[in-house]
């Protein structure tokens, strides 16, 4: 115990003490190993690595030499972190599909986009690229500061002096403590016109930047969707683009195959081929009968067989969706600035560069004026000795001290200490036969040079033009054309993508059941024909609302509440033809006493185009499309209604349309669009059309004067009318007889606007459904009493809606 009575122990706050540690170990993280320089855009271990291949010689036009050696060298002189650390920072200089312009040409294996790691660095071989030699042009010419080594015995550069801006350039990726940076690469050529806009214009916007620098230019391609997020980034230092792969469709043995050529940064090429095979396996992705990876050196080829009765553009729609060919890149421009972590827009970066390279042309300028002004000196000296070459020679003779004879020529010529050793320096023989053209020559070049020299000191502009100019210099050696396209699309992928957007029929049912078919369910059937089972319903149950759509249309559900909802065509679950479909009030949100009363599909929502509704009691009003955009899950309010009143029909519009309104009892009116105003959502709307007691409007429709108007009853009666047997009148009006009604036909169920090329569909209370085309219908007048168009035998197949259809063809 004794020997420890002479120990001192100081008492440490253990709390204090650990603080202290901790920030020592972040700061030395930050500042000596993950985060770049903004002046050469260099972390320390590359900065080192590069130094270091300037001390060994690894010029572009010299051999390769082993990477262990230029690892030794770094680690042994500036890096002790380990020779792994320093030979993977060497592996990615090197990897064209890892860094936009390499720095480091490596011969051996370097690994692959496949994940596969590089070869030992006692196999590898590396050297500098061109590109290398400019960021360490200049060096030795006192452009950057230089500090002792970690044991100082040496030193190294705080910073290169980086020709080109390395950082925008090739970009950097680093964690330190409680901060990160992840800086995307950009396009040499583009950068460089960006430096120069700058310099021309410092208050340029980052807008006005932009025009030059697209965006982030990645070395594997592939696409950037939207441009906001690029502009955001730019501004803030932050931001996150989306990467989508380069893909292309072609047609394979009556097939369809999906090339990818490019995909996004970083992404693991061969795993990126695993998930799409596993993903196909689980069945998670359909429509793919194929998988192959023909890549090679020469760069990406993944071929993808699509299945005969798939959708190609669908396939590759659910690959972005669900794999890394569509991917995100978050931008945190972070870098030191005087040792100071920050981040940077886009200006603030190409600032601190340009005033970096202020710094390097300044102190360069300032080294070759020095270096041009010590030659002067001495041409000064040798000038005076050419007049005086005798009595030089002389004193020389004379004298056998170096000092004695310098103070003789000061004496004598006014020579300095320096020009006098200069002339000592040299041999007798060229002393005498100095050939003075010669000097005054060199003498009158320098003289020049030193007067450009201080005319780049001393004038700002100068400077700044000389910087232009060797920028310029750069980009006429090393800039390429971008590989990452830039696309305006905003890059997600929506739902309706990975929907084949195909034509379909949509049913609602009294009772309120709703599915969706393919429009191809129908066969074409001559005018009397039995039909087919379209749906399988309640005995009490029958089709009350039948459209003809597309997928990526949305569907807009009217209530006989006025109110509206909305869904997208595909939300709705596809059934079978003979199917009942699924309830109404598991997809809308409706009250107990609430129903569909009419249904349209609408493509667009437009200012200018309109929707045009009408009621039970003969009220019309007219909206904008534009105020169904946003639809709340719980509905909204279309129409107010009297009592007693209810919605029996909407219909899309034009400025110069004309609408028809025809009653249960024959009666119809067509007026004008101009008559009806457009109305807020909570108008209650005009009349329409004035009716008789008893009477109610079964349907309303737009006309087209070169169309018929094709008229169904309850019975199964028809015809097809021209529109100039009807004249246009007031709104209001009662209007005029449009069908003769007997107990044969019954009442009107709807009434369709039609073409000869047209098809329509025919419902019956029983879910039976017909096809037929309109120019097999007979063209009748006005109060005409139609044809048979389907048998029905009895009430439960009376006709309880129709539809018209267009072939896809057309």
């Amino acid at each position: 115990m004794s020997e420890f009575n002479h120990v001192n122990i100081i008492p440490q706050d253990i709390e204090q003490k650990m603080k202290q540690a901790y920030l020592d170990y972040s700061m030395s993280v930050i500042v000596a190993r993950a985060l770049p320089d903004v002046r050469d855009g260099l972390k320390p271990v590359h900065r080192r690595i590069l130094y270091g291949m300037n001390q060994l010689g690894l010029l572009p036009n010299k051999p390769h030499r082993k990477s262990a050696r230029l690892v030794g060298e770094v680690m042994g002189r500036f890096h002790p972190h380990g020779d792994s650390a320093i030979y993977q920072a060497v592996v990615r200089l090197a990897q064209d599909f890892s860094t936009r312009y390499p720095l480091a040409d490596g011969q051996g294996n370097f690994g692959s986009m496949d994940g596969d790691g590089a070869a030992a660095q006692r196999y590898t071989e590396v050297r500098m690229t061109k590109l290398t030699l400019e960021m360490l042009k200049d060096i030795n010419k006192d452009t950057v500061d230089f500090q002792p080594n970690f044991d100082e015995e040496e030193v190294e550069p705080k910073v290169l002096p980086a020709r080109f801006p390395n950082l925008l350039v090739n970009g950097s990726s680093g964690i330190a403590v409680g901060m990160a940076t992840n800086m995307a690469p950009h396009n040499l050529g583009e950068v460089i016109d960006g430096c120069i806009a700058y310099i021309d214009d410092n208050d340029i916007t980052v807008e006005g930047l932009m025009k030059h620098i697209k965006g982030p230019d990645f070395p594997t391609g592939a696409n950037i969707m939207g441009k906001k997020p690029i502009i955001d980034a730019y501004k803030t230092g932050r931001g996150k683009v989306k990467l989508r792969a380069e893909a292309h469709i072609e047609e394979y043995k009556s097939k369809h195959v999906i090339v990818v050529t490019e995909i996004p940064y970083e992404v693991n090429r061969s795993k990126l081929v695993m998930s799409i095979a596993d993903l196909v396996k689980d069945k998670k992705i359909e429509g793919i009968s194929d998988l192959r990876d023909e890549s090679n050196r020469m760069g990406t080829r993944i071929v993808i067989e699509t299945k005969r009765d798939a959708n190609p553009n669908v396939v590759l729609n659910n690959l972005y969706k669900q794999t890394q060919m569509s991917t995100t890149f978050g931008i945190i421009n972070l870098a030191l600035v005087d040792g100071v972590p920050k981040v940077l827009s886009l200006k603030e970066l190409i600032h601190y560069y340009i005033e970096h390279q202020k710094e390097v042309v300044t102190r360069r300028t300032k080294f070759d004026l020095d270096k041009a002004e010590a030659r002067a000196h001495i041409l000064e000296g040798l000038r005076i000795a050419y007049d005086n070459i005798d009595e030089i020679i002389k004193i020389i003779r004379s004298n056998y001290d170096d000092d004695d004879i310098k103070a003789e020529f000061t004496k004598r010529f006014g020579l300095t200490d320096i020009q006098g050793q200069a002339i000592l320096d040299m041999q007798l023989k060229r002393l005498s036969g100095l050939n003075v053209e010669k000097i005054e020559e060199e003498y009158a070049q320098l003289q020049v040079l030193i007067k450009d020299l201080k005319e780049i000191l001393a004038n700002e502009s100068k400077l700044m033009d000389l910087i232009k100019e060797e920028l310029l210099e750069i980009k006429e050696k090393f800039a390429d054309g971008r590989l990452t396209r830039i696309k305006s699309a905003v890059g997600d992928v929506e739902e309706e993508d990975l929907i084949e957007e195909e034509e379909v029929i949509i049913t609602l049912t009294n009772q309120g059941y709703i599915k969706r078919l393919p429009a191809d369910t129908y066969k074409v059937q001559n005018r009397g024909g039995r039909g087919v089972t379209g749906m399988t319903t309640k005995d009490d149950d029958f089709v009350q609302n039948l459209i003809v759509t597309s997928t990526h249309s949305t569907i807009l559900f009217f209530t006989n509440k006025g109110k509206v909802y909305k869904k997208r065509a595909f939300e709705i679950k596809e059934g079978k033809r003979q199917s009942k479909g699924q309830a109404i009030i598991n997809i809308l949100q409706l009250d107990i006493d609430e129903s569909i009363s009419a249904v349209i599909a609408i493509d667009e929502f437009d200012e200018d185009k309109y929707i045009v509704l009408a009621t039970r009691n003969g009220k019309i009003k007219r909206m904008s499309s534009s105020e169904f955009l946003n639809i709340r899950t719980t509905g909204i309010i279309a129409i107010t209604l009297t009592e007693g009143d209810e919605l029996i029909a909407a219909r899309e519009v034009q400025d110069d349309s004309k609408i028809l309104m025809v009653t249960e009892n024959g009666q119809s009116i067509i007026f004008e669009m101009d008559d009806v105003r457009p109305m807020g959502r909570t108008a209650q709307g005009v009349k329409g059309i004035s009716l008789s007691k008893g009477d109610k409007v079964v349907d309303a429709a737009i006309i087209d004067d070169n169309e018929y108007i094709f008229i169904v009853t309850e019975k199964g009666y028809g015809k097809k009318t021209l529109i100039k047997h009807y004249k246009a009148q007031k709104r209001s009006g009662k209007g005029v007889k449009t069908y003769k009604l007997t107990n044969k036909t019954g009442k009107i169920v709807s009434t369709k606007l039609v073409n000869m090329e047209d098809q329509v569909l025919l419902v019956s209370a029983n879910s039976e459904v017909i096809r037929l085309n309109v120019k097999d219908i007979s063209t009748m007048g006005r109060a005409t009493q139609g044809v048979r168009l389907k048998k029905v035998r009895s009430d439960e197949e009376n006709i309880v809606a129709c539809a018209k259809y267009i072939e896809e063809a057309e």
